[in-house]
């Protein structure tokens, strides 16, 4: 995180080189004010502060990592917005569930949650689907903390077990989450995703087996690369094949038929054996989801130890960019009624081809620094640039490293393209947001110039 490598440098310098592409004198905009107080880039955890989120106080800590940026993200719901890319995209997938799958009595099997609170414990969000106490993905560098036991959700996942537990089979979980992350048109601290679980009891899953009453859901043998140790062959099976065929379905309706697919071998905490769909898109294979057998351990410990299911998880920025062929993750935060009057459509299914706003020139700063001895993580320097430049900054690319061969220092350059969605960036409002990523490196994570 940001204020973990908090620290005070007397006399630092850090060295520009400015690159910058001409740009059109026509739009002089002084937006910036005076340049930010570091207190504004991070919530710092300080004993005894708090940080007020969704009606909720939560004490600070050293975890605590939430920028205003991300802060000010929480609670926009983009996915419940109507006539939002990201909301076509969530009810195209209600609908088809709400059709395809109908329950005992004429309604739907699957229920929809899409407005639960993105704040969760950190056992919510890692230990309850079996993720190892020290697994990668609980690191500062890749989450947004509130204190040792919140953060912000990392994945929709994270309420898989509350949603069994409460006795719940069929359902799908939409909404926000957080990452930290690279800068780039793909990646962006909150984006969303969709959820969706099944639970079949013995019953359910063989109904329509020749013999299926002799068929049982669990033995105790070894754990192999393609089932549990807790299922048999013919449970996995059956639960493998309804989840794909399921997923089929899903994407022929999004994308239409004749769509090639295929499934590639991976690895989740939560699920075993799993897998990625990926689909042959204009010619090219894209991965668009994740998905398994769900771990039985977890299943177990929900209270459905009778039960054998499957999940999935799918990001809608992810599915909204390449159905609508919009170019840049940022363009979803906007509010520009040029991009969303585009999907202001009177049926969701309706084909929409995103039209591009102007392309408006870049400009390209160069930054480089020596780094701190210890506590630098790459995302802590993303963060610091996406919370003093926020979405006029399109990208961050690490173009050089440098080991001086006597001392064994390490210095960074990286080229940050600056691009506004909406008109032309002045070259005076770009510099005033550079310099200001240039102190708040030296106060905020400890860089020395680099000579």
């Amino acid at each position: 995180m940001v204020c973990s490598a908090l620290r005070r440098v007397t006399h630092a310098h850090i060295c520009l080189v400015r690159k910058v592409r001409p740009v059109s004198r026509g739009h002089q905009h002084q937006v910036w004010g005076s340049r930010p107080a570091a207190s504004e880039f991070v919530a710092r955890g300080a004993p005894g502060s708090v940080t007020e989120l969704l009606g909720k106080s939560y004490p600070q800590d050293d975890h605590t990592n939430l920028t205003q940026k991300v802060l000010s993200r929480v609670g926009r719901n983009l996915h419940n917005q109507p006539h939002h890319p990201l909301w076509l995209i969530k009810e195209r997938v209600k609908e088809h569930f709400y059709k395809q799958y109908v329950g005992r009595f004429g309604t739907p099997l699957f229920s929809v949650y899409d407005d639960l609170c993105p704040v969760v414990t950190t056992w919510q969000n890692f230990d309850s689907l079996l993720i190892p106490a020290d697994h990668p993905s609980r690191k500062k560098g890749d989450n947004y903390y509130l204190n040792r036991t919140h953060m912000l959700r990392a994945h929709t996942s994270a309420h898989q077990w509350d949603l069994l537990h409460a006795g719940l089979d069929a359902f799908l979980v939409v909404g926000d989450v957080y990452r930290r992350d690279q800068i780039d048109s793909q990646h962006y601290p909150v984006f969303h995703q969709l959820e969706g679980v099944r639970l079949f009891s013995q019953h359910e899953l063989f109904a329509d087996i020749k013999d299926g009453d002799c068929l049982k859901l669990f033995e105790q043998s070894s754990r192999s690369a393609h089932k549990q140790e807790t299922h048999t062959m013919e449970a996995l099976k059956l639960v493998e094949f309804d989840l794909k065929q399921t997923l089929t379905r899903l994407v022929a309706h999004l994308f239409g038929d004749g769509l090639e697919i295929r499934w590639v071998d991976c690895y989740f905490p939560f699920t075993h054996p799993s897998f990625e769909m990926e689909i042959n898109f204009h010619g090219e294979w894209l991965e668009v989801l994740g998905c398994g057998v769900m771990e039985q351990q977890l299943v177990n410990s929900a209270g459905a130890q009778d039960r054998i299911g499957w999940a999935f998880g799918l990001g809608l920025e992810r599915l909204a960019m390449i159905l609508y062929d919009i170019p840049d993750i940022r363009l979803f935060w906007s509010e520009d009624q040029r991009f969303l009057k585009q999907f202001r459509v009177s049926d969701v299914n309706q084909k929409v081809k995103f039209q591009p706003l102007s392309k408006y020139p870049a400009v390209i700063n160069d930054i480089s620094f020596w780094l701190p001895s210890e506590n630098y993580a790459e995302n802590d320097f993303y963060d610091l640039v996406r919370t003093i430049g926020g979405d006029l900054v399109e990208k961050v690319d690490l173009i050089d490293q440098f080991e001086h061969p006597k001392t064994n220092r390490t210095s960074h350059c990286y080229r940050i393209t600056y691009r506004h969605m909406e008109r032309t960036l002045s070259q005076r409002e770009v510099t005033h947001v550079h310099q200001a990523v240039q102190e708040a490196a030296v106060r905020l994570l400890g860089v020395e110039g680099r000579f």
